[in-house]
């Protein structure tokens, strides 16, 4: 059945910017301002910019993450101000995961999402609309063994082929938990699909420096803050290599793309891989110099030849949130904090506006979806 977007405006949570420029979504259930229909837990963002300017966000929510009647939900930002969070996607007695937006070579908008009980058994599944998200296909399941992009958008290339981002989450009595990165390629719009892979992080680059160590030492607890009203889990690194999953790719030019990876591993640090040919083979993975808490992140890269990374700058926590720059996609400057302090900031998603501002949304303490807008000219 088509939906169609209700134009209602609803509560924004302000963090000192003007209305638009960085907030809350909508209001959390805990604030007592909650709209109707709204949950109580709320992850796994993402966004696209619509060809008039509008911003359309998703993300997934319901009672709990894997609960039945966890759904894909949406909001459209116009003119500084959010429409009311609908469903966009729903499978009945089943639960909804990591929706990815993004428009192909011709202009379609597509939604990309999972249905399962857990990562382990995810089926993919997606929608598109022609009217820039006003209605929706009916949801079709994808081949079997094609996930479609995993978390983070993929990367459409100048003639249209879609470079995007997948992974496994093994988990058997046999193989024990084996975390996998896979590229899934479409040069017809997402009719058929090649993969390559997998990409692993192989153990003997797999060292923890000084950081890594110290997280571990702090080992694994939950800091509970009364006065916030929230909790945040701390998370060591893991005692042994488990690997990687939800790739984020980017062009570094000509037939040069690379991705950037969340790890569970001894180094927790972020994982990259590489391919000269356009996306049709990978090197295995290795490390940079940036943690990750075994975290979802995202990667962008610039019209003017930039990467710039949203993470997590931390070996065993989801705060702070922060923003990084490479020219090179190998060394990267810190430059900004987007949020910080006790509950989690996290699993970002991040994309250039047409008038070259960087566009973001994540996770603020699973309880709502923060949207931020940052400039192009205060990326140093």
């Amino acid at each position: 059945m088509m939906k169609r977007w209700m134009s209602l405006a609803v509560w924004v949570l302000g963090a000192g910017l003007a209305w638009g420029q960085a907030g809350l979504i909508f209001a959390p259930e805990s604030s007592g301002h909650a709209a109707a229909g709204t949950q109580p837990d709320n992850h796994a963002s993402t966004l696209v910019e619509l060809k008039n300017g509008d911003v359309l966000v998703a993300w997934f929510g319901g009672k709990w993450e894997g609960a039945v009647g966890v759904s894909i939900y949406g909001a459209r930002q116009h003119e500084g101000r959010w429409s009311t969070p609908e469903v966009l996607a729903s499978e009945p007695g089943g639960a909804c995961w990591n929706p990815v937006l993004f428009h192909d070579g011709k202009g379609v908008l597509w939604l990309y999402y999972k249905i399962g009980k857990s990562p382990s058994t995810w089926t993919g599944v997606r929608k598109w609309s022609r009217d820039e998200g006003a209605s929706w296909s009916a949801a079709e399941a994808l081949p079997e063994g094609v996930l479609g992009p995993i978390k983070d958008k993929p990367l459409v290339l100048a003639d249209g082929t879609i470079v995007s981002g997948s992974s496994v989450e093994e988990n058997s009595a046999t193989e024990n938990l084996r975390w996998t990165a896979w590229i899934e390629r479409s040069t017809d719009e997402g009719k058929s699909w090649t993969k390559a892979g997998p990409v692993t992080i192989p153990a003997a680059v797999d060292v923890p420096d000084a950081g890594a160590l110290a997280a571990a030492a702090e080992g694994e607890h939950k800091d509970h803050d009364a006065a916030a009203g929230v909790v945040t889990k701390v998370f060591p690194p893991a005692a042994k290599t488990v690997g990687i999953i939800q790739p984020a790719v980017v062009s570094l030019g000509g037939h040069h793309l690379r991705f950037y990876a969340r790890s569970k591993s001894k180094a927790q640090r972020i994982a990259i891989a590489d391919s000269l040919d356009e996306g049709r083979s990978w090197t295995q993975a290795r490390y940079i110099d940036l943690p990750n808490p075994n975290s979802g992140l995202d990667a962008v890269g610039l019209r003017d030849g930039r990467v710039v990374l949203i993470f997590n700058n931390s070996y065993n926590q989801r705060s702070p949130l922060n923003l990084a720059v490479s020219r090179d996609g190998e060394h990267f400057r810190v430059f900004k904090t987007l949020d910080e302090g006790p509950g989690q900031y996290s699993y970002p998603a991040i994309v250039q506006a047409a008038n070259g501002d960087l566009l973001m949304t994540y996770s603020w303490r699973r309880q709502s979806i923060k949207f931020v807008r940052v400039r192009l000219e205060d990326v140093p």
